[in-house]
């Protein structure tokens, strides 16, 4: 963008908030009892385009910059603080951010330009306002019928793409490419070097609001992470990296749950991206299927990640690279599915709508059968003949600190001579989910059993929940504005 000036802007303000920089400016010639005729002649500019930069609506060159903090004797460093100056000026660039937001836009009042005479309590009340709009428009922003239904639309769209994402794939090659990253796992430099690139700083606190799982500080630019270290998916480092996934992929605020969803998933994809790069993955894998031995666990291990990131990760390169279908599944000791991929042909328990989220798979299934074995925290491999045909599947219990997850990787009979434990003799027969083969009682139980048997059933509290409100689902506002409160001036 160029200055008003005509010539190149300052190098360093790629990342300058431009309203916080002109209430600051404002702010120091004010305090300095200067008019911007005043000013302006001081460094040899007209008073209106001080007053552009003022409004935040231009950004300086670096020689005016100089000369503006030394017409105000202050360090360049006190003009490119993020910080507002003061509670006034808080308040205004929080005005300018709202009228700013399509939602505000679209009441149709026009622009209110804030002078002096405005007393702090009016823009406070006015910004009370538009945030109490903001909430009322995010609540219910889907019935969980609703949610079932983008979860629907959202499956389908991965299995038409082969669960690969060609933009997010060049999103994390080019920002891995930016820090110098070659080969191999992700270093912790690395991972610094991609905070810094996207203009952030990382602070890890004991005070994370509990319904979220990073905070971000978008005014001073900081990631806010528990100090704790939580297992699988939700390491600091994924999820450190899932937050800039938002960012790389340039989501704006979610419109509904469908938008939420979709741009979890693609931030989850990013993270994935980056800690397994596709430039690395893709050679590692083609010459493990050349030697006939493909698996997770030697994808977990080389690039240093979760066993289900390695997973989710296979499912997006398999297709588009290795000529492969397959099925992931994540599920509870009881069978519950959490969440789910196939583009393989097998078919999924689903509700009437076609949602596989909550359903209970069959027992006879590899995702099931692993709780039962001797050893449920090592590999389990099982052939499994489905209605739909015989799938080769290697199941892993992946522990959290919340409960125990089964992780599921599949594929059709005729491709198990690519993978590790191909020669297992584990083997069920399921015909689920249209048959009974694992919902109903063997006959002879049922007659001895049926009439004098009254269990007292846990409540499947997830079933009556109603889905939680706002445009980040869960995400509790009240909690989440005090914690930044806190933080913003350590």
């Amino acid at each position: 963008m160029a200055s008003i000036l005509g010539e190149e802007p300052l190098s360093l303000t790629q990342e300058l908030d431009l309203l916080a920089f002109g209430q600051r400016l404002k702010h120091l010639r004010r305090q300095r009892g200067l008019t911007l005729t005043e000013l302006g002649e001081r460094v040899g500019r007209a008073p209106s385009q001080l007053s552009l930069l003022e409004n935040g609506k231009r950004e300086p060159k670096l020689s005016l910059l100089k000369s503006l903090a030394a017409a105000l004797n202050v360090p360049v460093e006190e003009l490119l603080r993020r910080q507002a100056p003061n509670r006034r000026a808080q308040l205004e660039i929080a005005l300018e951010e709202a009228q700013r937001d399509p939602l505000y836009s679209a009441i149709g009042l026009s622009r209110l330009k804030v002078s002096a005479r405005v007393p702090n309590d009016v823009i406070e009340h006015i910004l009370g306002l538009f945030q109490e709009l903001k909430a009322r428009e995010a609540k219910g922003t889907a019935t969980p019928e609703e949610a079932r239904a983008a979860n629907v639309e959202l499956r389908r769209k991965q299995r038409e793409l082969g669960n690969y994402f060609e933009e997010i794939e060049k999103a994390a090659a080019e920002a891995l490419a930016a820090v110098g990253y070659r080969a191999g796992a992700l270093s912790e430099s690395t991972v610094q070097a991609l905070v810094s690139h996207f203009g952030f700083t990382v602070h890890t606190v004991q005070d994370l609001p509990r319904s979220a799982r990073s905070v971000t500080d978008l005014r001073n630019r900081r990631i806010y992470l528990k100090r704790e270290h939580l297992g699988g998916m939700h390491s600091p480092r994924t999820v450190l990296l899932q937050t800039l996934g938002h960012f790389a992929l340039q989501h704006h605020r979610p419109r509904d749950f469908a938008d939420f969803l979709r741009q979890r998933v693609e931030a989850n994809y990013f993270a994935a991206a980056v800690l397994v790069p596709e430039t690395a993955a893709v050679p590692y894998l083609c010459e493990a299927k050349q030697d006939r031995a493909l698996s997770v666990e030697d994808l977990r291990d080389v690039f240093a990640v979760s066993y289900e990131m390695a997973a989710h990760r296979f499912t997006n390169l398999a297709t588009r690279h290795l000529d492969l279908v397959c099925h992931f599944v994540r599920n509870d000791a009881d069978g519950i599915i959490y969440k789910a991929y196939e583009n393989d042909g097998i078919v999924f328990p689903a509700d009437e709508r076609g949602a596989i989220e909550g359903q209970r798979m069959c027992r006879q299934w590899s995702g099931r059968q692993v709780f039962r074995s001797p050893d449920r925290f090592s590999l389990y491999y099982q052939y499994s003949d489905s209605p739909t045909g015989t799938y080769f599947c290697v199941a892993h219990v992946d522990p959290s600190q919340e409960k125990d997850f089964a992780i599921t990787l599949g594929v059709p009979y005729k491709e198990s001579r690519w993978f590790r434990g191909r020669e297992t003799t584990a083997r069920t027969q399921s015909k689920c989910p249209g048959g009974d083969c694992c919902r109903r009682p063997a006959a002879e139980l049922a007659q001895r059993w049926e009439g004098y048997a009254w269990p007292s059933a846990r409540a499947n509290s997830h079933v009556l929940t109603v889905l939680p409100p706002g445009s980040f689902p869960g995400v509790d506002e009240a909690d989440l504005y005090a914690f930044l409160e806190r933080h913003a001036a350590m």
